[in-house]
């Protein structure tokens, strides 16, 4: 019988990009101002108008009323009226972006900061040991009283029980069976604190929008590829308050200073009530610790310098989690020499790491570190 010649290698062919509709086209660009505005849907469409008019992102047959008719339609706004005092409700109305949106931001956020991940298949974190785990490592070893029988491997202890008695006579004893090793699969809790004193937009440079980025890319990681991890978000500026997942688009920073103390505090109380054996801290932060809250109620405060009380209590605060063996990784986005120093001892303090880092590679490296010390370590 004759044999089909059949082509060898590679076949190339013409690549031809996914061509964009006018709403996806524009949808890119206004995801981008509403997480600048921290969800203000007005201020964002005077900015998209201002780059319509210097760009034609628009043209006669799609224009802006109508994006804004398909944000509708596709469930991304929505219109709230106010009450006009008469009891009838028909007062002004504003516009208001929909959860549907927020989720969207979040992947967005995931897209642009660890697109090029892989996912895993059960969403949960491998680490190099083995032992009666969760996962089938392929590694064999000998029976020990107090394996569980689901743990041994029928087809190696078979194997063993015909190399130890032979073939005429089948025999299966203790010291013919074999476990295979399982792998420990690590959960980790994770408090991510975001700095948001008025230092953060300071100086010309936006400095929440990529921290805001961030959150909202490390909240979408972690509820969609590792679900049984936790993660926790608090702010901090003159105090320090959790906020939730769903109202990251709307972050901005408030007229504060930068009370350290008080997020390292809150964040150790909401660690203290997990119960993953594996727990972290994250803290992105442009300046030095500014401010602490007195017993009395009152803000001591001192924007001059490095304040020797202010700092000492920060180097205590950063004690006590190495106690409760929690490391913190501080994100320092500022190359100010006192301020690093200041981080060096901080982190020397708890054992932990920082990274001095412009914005661009902030979210990269605060993954990486995600990854790192997810390990679970067993004595």
């Amino acid at each position: 019988m004759k044999k089909k010649n059949r082509p060898t290698g590679f076949v190339f062919t013409k690549h031809t990009p996914k061509e964009q509709s006018p709403f996806e086209r524009i949808f890119e660009i206004f995801q981008e101002l509403i997480t600048h505005t921290s969800g203000d849907f007005e201020e964002a469409m005077d900015w998209l108008r201002q780059l319509d008019e210097e760009y034609q992102l628009t043209t006669d047959d799609y224009t802006l009323d109508d994006f804004v008719e398909d944000l509708k339609k596709r469930g991304y706004i929505r219109e709230e009226m106010k009450p006009n005092g008469s009891g009838s409700g028909s007062g002004d109305g504003s516009t208001k972006i929909t959860e549907k949106l927020e989720r969207s931001l979040r992947k967005r956020a995931l897209d642009q900061i660890f697109g090029k991940l892989k996912r895993s298949g059960s969403g949960n974190h491998k680490t190099p040991y083995t032992g009666q785990g969760d996962e089938q490592a392929g590694e064999y070893r000998n029976y020990r009283f107090g394996d569980a029988i689901e743990r041994i491997s029928m087809t190696e202890s078979l194997k063993n029980a015909q190399i130890n008695h032979g073939l005429g006579t089948f025999q299966l004893n203790e010291n013919d069976l074999v476990v295979e090793e399982t792998t420990y699969k690590a959960q980790m809790s994770t408090v991510l604190m975001i700095d948001i004193s008025h230092s953060m937009i300071l100086y010309g440079e936006d400095r929440i929008t990529p921290a805001k980025k961030v959150a909202m890319a490390l909240s979408e990681l972690i509820t969609t590829r590792y679900p049984k991890d936790t993660l926790d978000i608090l702010v901090f500026g003159n105090d320090a308050w959790p906020i939730k997942i769903k109202d990251l688009p709307y972050l901005n920073v408030g007229p504060y200073h930068t009370n350290t103390v008080a997020g390292l505090q809150l964040a150790m109380d909401m660690l203290r009530r997990k119960r993953n054996t594996n727990k972290q801290i994250f803290m992105i932060t442009d300046g030095k610790p500014s401010c602490l809250r007195m017993p009395d109620g009152q803000y001591y405060k001192n924007s001059v310098g490095l304040d020797p009380h202010i700092v000492k209590k920060c180097y205590m605060m950063a004690r006590q989690a190495r106690k409760m063996h929690i490391p913190i990784t501080t994100f320092m986005i500022a190359q100010d020499p006192y301020l690093m120093q200041f981080v060096d001892h901080f982190t020397a303090a708890n054992q932990g790491k920082a990274f001095y880092t412009g914005l661009k590679g902030l979210g990269e490296m605060i993954f990486t570190d995600y990854e790192t010390n997810r390990k679970k370590r067993l004595r």
